[in-house]
C-alpha cells in the first residue's frame, strides 16, 4: 500500500463520514421559527461545523485504521472480491 493510496483512502473515509455527520443534530431556521428574510428556511441556525469536523476526524480515523488493518493483513485480497473472475 503506497503513501498515495493511504492518503486517498483517508480522504475518502473522511468525506464520506462528513456527509453522514453533517445533518446530525441540525436545527434549521424553519424549526426555530425565525426565518431571516432573504435566506432559505432550511438554513442552519447554528452549524457547529468545528465540532462536526472533530467528530468526523475521529470517526474517519477509526474506519480508516480498520480498513488499513484489513488491507495490510491480507485477510481480504482482490481475488476474494473478484466475483466475475476477471483477475
Amino acid at each position: 500500500m503506497t503513501i498515495t493510496a493511504v492518503i486517498v483512502l483517508y480522504a475518502v473515509c473522511w468525506f464520506m463520514t462528513l456527509f453522514i455527520v453533517l445533518p446530525l443534530r441540525l436545527t434549521t431556521q424553519n424549526d426555530v421559527g425565525q426565518v431571516i428574510p432573504g435566506t432559505c428556511p432550511s438554513a442552519p441556525v447554528e452549524a457547529r461545523i468545528g465540532r462536526k469536523f472533530l467528530w468526523t476526524t475521529a470517526i474517519a480515523t477509526a474506519i480508516w485504521a480498520a480498513l488499513c488493518a484489513v488491507i495490510l493483513s491480507g485477510v481480504l485480497t482482490l481475488a476474494d472480491i473478484d466475483f466475475f473472475h476477471r483477475m
